[in-house]
Order: C-alpha cells, then structure tokens, then sequence
C-alpha cells in the first residue's frame, strides 16, 4: 500500500474509533503489566502459597472471559460512553487498592515491605483474603473494556475499512501488552519485591488516563443492533453447552490454552526460582505476541488451501513440542553465549518454547473462531460466538489451578526451606511440570484428529440420509 493510500485509509476512521483504540492501548499496558507478575505478588507481597494464588489468579482470568458477554449486553443499554466510564473508574479504584492494600497491612505491622519481604503476622491473619474483593472490581471493569471497545470498532467500520479497524485494534493491543510488561524488569531491579507493588500505580496512572480522555473525548455511539436481555444470553449458553459438537470442541481446545496460560501461572515464578532474581519473565512474555505478530499473516496465507480444522491440528500438534523446549532448560549444563551477553539455559529455553508457543497460536487463534462460527445453528452464529472463548475461561481455572499444585511439588518456594542444598534437592526435577504440560497438549492434538475423523463421519451419515429423504420424496 502506497504511502498516500495508507493516510488516506487512516483518515477514514472516526474520531471515535482512534479513542476506543488509544485507551485499549492504556489498558491493556496496565493490565498485562499487572497481570505477568500477579502469581509473584500474591505470593511474594501477601504471602499466599503457591496453590492459592494460582486458584485466586486462575478465576480473576475466567471471569474475564466469562463476563464480557454479559457487560456488552449492560453497554448497550447504558450507553458505550457511561460503560468505558465506569470500567475505567473500577479499574483505577482496583489497581490503586492493589497498590495501597499492601502499604495498609504494613502500617497494621503485619509485613514489613523493601527488597525483600518480612512477613511479621500477615501469614497468620485473613485480611490478606481482602485482596480477593479488589481484585474482582478489577475483573468486574476489564469485563466492560473487552465488550465495548470490540464494540466500537465494529460500529465505527464499514464493510471497507473494517479488516484493517480490527488490525489496527489487535496492533494497539499488542503495543499495550508489550509496553506493560516492559516496565516490571526495571521496577523489580531498582526496588526488588516492593516494584510488584509500585507496580500497580503505573497501572492505576494508565486507567485515570484513560478515564480522563473518554470524560472529555469520546463521544457516544447509537446502537445499530437490538441489545439482549441477561435471559436471552442465558438461553444461549444453554444452547452452547448443550451442543455437543461446540462443547467437545471447546474442550479440547482448552487443552491448547492451558497450556498457553502457563506463560502467566508457571513461566515468571519458575525462571525466577531456577535462573535467579536476574532472569527477566516479563520480556520473556513479550516474545509471544511478537511471534504472533510476525508470522500469523504467513500462517494464514500458508493455511488458506486447508480446512480450519487442519490448521488448529498443526498448531495442537506444535504446542507438546513447545513444552519440552521449556523442559530442556533444566537439562542443560553452562549458559548460553550469544556473542553479545550469556543466558542461562533456563531461560534461553524458555524463549525457545514461547517462540514455539506463539507459532501454535497463529495456527489455531486465527481459524478458530471460524470453525467455531460453522457449528453454531445457522442463523445464530454471532449469539453462539459471544461464548466462543469459554475455552480460556475453563483453561485460566484448569491451567492455573494445576499450575499452583504442580510449582509446590517441583519447584516450591526456596523461601521455604532453611538452606539452599535442601532447595535444589526439592527442585531437581522442576522439568517435570512442562513434562505435564507437554502431555496434556498431545492429547489435545490426537483429541483434536479424532474429533474430525467423527464429525466427518457424521455430517457424510447426515448428508446420506438427507439424499434418502429427497429421493422418496
């Protein structure tokens, strides 16, 4: 695209689409900022073990799978202007009760904050459980954001210019993602375990931001569609779970996300126990959406002779390989020279892995949806993709929640043991949680084939007696 055509398609967007596109880009630094080092917070500032802050964090990230569908049925009929400004109101009050919460339960003497952490009775108190609540205004105004600005660029595009809105959506995306997580490296460097907390203002600041430039800027929209009622969605889901083709495959699928969510539950306390305090988790995360980015243009254009269900089976079947480059690491004996700096071979492998990680999800995120959109009931595509991403909303409870089992059992907290010979001996076979995870993607994958070898079976059954039907007719 020539220059002159490219400003051109630039100034077809409203002003409207450009500010739901720069306040997705705040929150979205905010909250994957956030979100890469929360199992760290949990644990590391209140002192909740390795299992449960999985649980806590593993259904934080259901519900923002889950609720969006409902909230987007709230904006329609409040309006996507008092929506945006009461999501961003949750969000900041959320984010600043992450930050100040901590600092309370010091000044009741229960924890004392600085690089390190000392825990003088918190272990012992349930106030720490407070955070729950704070953490679902979060969820409760993320919800809001993930319905509405998907919302806004839809309405704000036309059938010319919509396929590059929603890139131009998914770019702003990914620059918040990268941005957010960018930050945590130099806070955890300069102030140690107290950046975890510091961290949330710079989260807080993002959303205040964004607050203040939809209260002045953003302008509302008139609905083009007929809002649904909170009953008519229910019924849906009904529908949706009662379709045995749409939940086998969401089932599976979620084999997939599982262990992709693993970049959030395992990866940042993993690396960090097995390559030291120097490992940098954050930036490791941000090479998955720079994986995406770049290949899943050629992904797509690859797949465009195949079925979508071929192109999710090769990216299922890439996912195990994933994994085990992720256990490998812990394999591997001396650092890794690059020429220009050493890396431990935990964490070179760990990038190998996400490297991996990223080119599965360019074969299955983008045929997805559209395999999923087929069987749905004609007519009812849209209502039934409203629920396409129950997926991620049964793997962050699954995916977490196994995470936190699995760190206790392989590679607990060298908090918790009295010297460091007794915490290398606890952790000598930390591998294995890839091991697992490596297995559950397999049979995902061979879950996957066999899926399609039935379904097949079945619409040729369908097709047959259809032909019978007509001839006796």
């Amino acid at each position: 695209m020539k220059l002159s055509q490219l400003s051109d398609s630039m100034k077809s967007f409203s002003k409207a689409f450009w500010i739901a596109n720069t306040v997705e880009l705040l929150e979205r630094a905010a909250y994957y900022g956030v979100f890469i080092v929360i199992t760290l917070y949990l644990s590391r500032i209140l002192g909740f073990d390795d299992i449960q802050a999985a649980w806590i964090s593993g259904c934080f990230s259901a519900g923002l799978y889950f609720l969006p569908t409902f909230t987007g049925a709230l904006a329609d009929k409040i309006g996507f202007k008092r929506s945006l400004m009461l999501a961003f109101t949750l969000l900041s009050i959320g984010y600043f009760g992450l930050g100040i919460f901590p600092e309370l339960l010091q000044q009741n003497g229960l924890v004392s904050y600085g690089k390190t952490v000392e825990f003088t009775g918190l272990l012992e108190s349930d106030l720490r459980w407070v955070i729950v609540p704070i953490m679902l205004v979060i969820m409760i105004g993320g919800s809001f954001i993930k319905a509405v600005i998907t919302g806004t660029v839809a309405r704000t595009t036309t059938t010319l210019n919509r396929a590059t809105g929603f890139s131009i959506f998914y770019m702003m995306v990914n620059i918040g993602a990268f941005s957010g997580k960018t930050i945590v490296k130099p806070l955890r460097e300069s102030m140690g375990d107290l950046g975890l907390i510091n961290l949330n203002y710079f989260a807080c600041a993002m959303t205040l931001l964004a607050l203040v430039t939809v209260f002045f800027f953003f302008k509302d929209l008139e609905s083009n569609s007929e809002s649904k009622s909170f009953s008519e969605i229910l019924t849906v889901l009904g529908k949706v779970l009662s379709n045995g083709r749409l939940i086998t495959l969401i089932l599976i699928i979620t084999g997939f996300w599982m262990v992709q969510h693993q970049l959030y539950a395992t990866m940042p306390k993993y690396v960090l126990r097995m390559a030291g305090e120097g490992a940098s988790p954050s930036w490791y995360a941000n090479v998955n959406p720079f994986i995406v980015f770049t290949t899943v243009a050629m992904v797509t254009a690859m797949m465009r002779g195949k079925s979508a269900l071929f192109s999710m089976t090769t990216g299922m079947f890439i996912m195990p390989v994933s994994a085990l480059m992720m256990a490998m690491g812990n394999l591997i004996d001396g650092n890794f020279d690059l020429g220009f700096m050493e890396m431990h071979p935990i964490a070179f492998m760990m990038i190998v892995g996400i490297i991996f990680q990223g080119l599965a999800e360019s074969f299955i995120s983008p045929r997805f949806l559209e395999y999923f959109s087929l069987q749905a009931p004609k007519g009812e595509e849209g209502l039934y993709l409203g629920f396409s991403h129950l997926h991620s909303f049964f793997s962050s409870i699954l995916g977490f929640g196994l995470s936190g089992y699995l760190l206790s059992k392989y590679c607990p907290d060298p908090r918790l043991f009295e010297t460091q010979a007794q915490w290398e001996a606890a952790s000598a076979n930390a591998h294995y949680i890839w091991y697992i995870f490596a297995g559950i993607a397999l049979c995902s994958a061979i879950s996957l084939i066999i899926y399609g070898v039935v379904i097949k079976h079945l619409d040729s059954k369908k097709q047959d007696v259809m032909e019978l039907e007509t001839a006796a007719s």
